[in-house]
């Protein structure tokens, strides 16, 4: 594939972006995390630290789309850049599906559930996903049928990375996860439809207060909510990315590597944009940090302004003073 001027220009933008939206997210999750100490909040702040070196990662492909094509990128350094872009990309899927299955454990479990989920396992979680990650991204540069043969400039995902390497992820990693979120996902509406039953039969019989009522609240539907978008919007955007590299593998006579590149894995990639502003949006705890957070900014750049026009208006009056006694004391002078 060749460079691309306006295709480097959407990457920078798409970087420049994912960057900044998701490092808004990771400082209101660590000030979150500063006042409650709750551990789904550290998974969160996962997640938007993952899609941040992701964004980091992809800012590293745009020089080489906007240089000039007689001096492409090494393959082993184009190939050291497509592993950190995978791993962060694995480290963000995989991610969402470990705040899926915390939540899950919440709700299936909901007694038990602080004793099962503490720091110590929270911790063990995210760096097991972390090495993971490496493992994933890092895979191609040792099986060398993951490995293209021939390596042409710029560098890209399919340049230096087989599709046989998307196959691989999608049979033993994408759609057994899938599989398994329909799973918990199934199981979370029978347990939403059983609680109902046991509230609406409470509320006939006029028990609904106390320590009576279930253990399900309005603030465990919107938790599922937004796990539910997440996974959505993460399945929306990969899956044809990794469909299509299959179909790449199963024909070699089709030339899908454009569409690929240009298009799907842009797709994908577009994916760490969502997560941030999905927390955003749907989160109340992460939008009132954010509404917060630039209130303070709001008011320490109005100190600034507000001092800086005291230091002007201070000189402006000093000047004048100055001006006056040179004024009166012109005269003296003459007499």
């Amino acid at each position: 594939m060749e460079s691309s001027f306006p295709f480097g220009v959407i990457l920078a933008v798409l970087a420049s972006l994912i960057i900044a939206t998701n490092v808004l997210v990771a400082v209101a999750e660590l000030l979150l995390i500063h006042k409650n100490d709750g551990v789904s909040l550290c998974f969160t702040l996962n997640l938007a630290v993952a899609d941040t070196l992701l964004g980091v990662a992809i800012s590293g492909l745009v020089t080489d789309q906007l240089s000039s094509p007689a001096q492409p990128t090494q393959k082993t350094l184009c190939s050291l850049r497509m592993a950190f872009v995978t791993s962060s990309a694995a480290a963000s899927v995989l991610t969402v599906m470990l705040i899926a299955f915390d939540r899950y454990l919440a709700i299936k479990q909901p007694l038990r559930y602080f004793q099962i989920m503490n720091g110590l396992v929270a911790g063990a979680c995210i760096a097991g996903l972390w090495l993971v990650s490496y493992f994933i991204g890092f895979l191609p540069l040792g099986v060398p049928i993951f490995q293209q043969t021939t390596y042409q400039g710029p560098c890209s995902f399919f340049s230096v990375f087989h599709p046989r390497f998307v196959l691989t992820l999608s049979c033993i990693g994408f759609f057994p996860a899938l599989l398994l979120f329909v799973f918990f996902y199934c199981d979370i509406l029978k347990i939403a439809s059983m609680h109902s039953q046991q509230i609406q039969k409470m509320e006939h019989a006029g028990a609904t207060t106390g320590a009576d009522r279930p253990p399900w609240t309005p603030s465990d539907f919107k938790a599922v909510l937004t796990v539910a978008i997440l996974i959505g919007s993460f399945t929306l955007s990969w899956t044809p990315f990794l469909i299509t590299g299959i179909v790449q593998v199963a024909c070699q006579e089709c030339h899908l590597y454009v569409v690929l590149e240009r298009y799907l894995w842009l797709l994908g990639v577009g994916n760490s944009l969502l997560n941030p502003l999905i927390y955003a949006y749907w989160q109340k705890e992460v939008r009132r940090q954010l509404y917060r957070m630039a209130l303070g900014v709001k008011k320490g750049l109005a100190s600034f302004l507000l001092l800086l026009s005291a230091r002007d208006g201070g000189t402006e009056v000093s000047r004048k003073t100055s001006c006056h006694i040179a004024t009166i004391s012109h005269p003296q002078l003459d007499g």
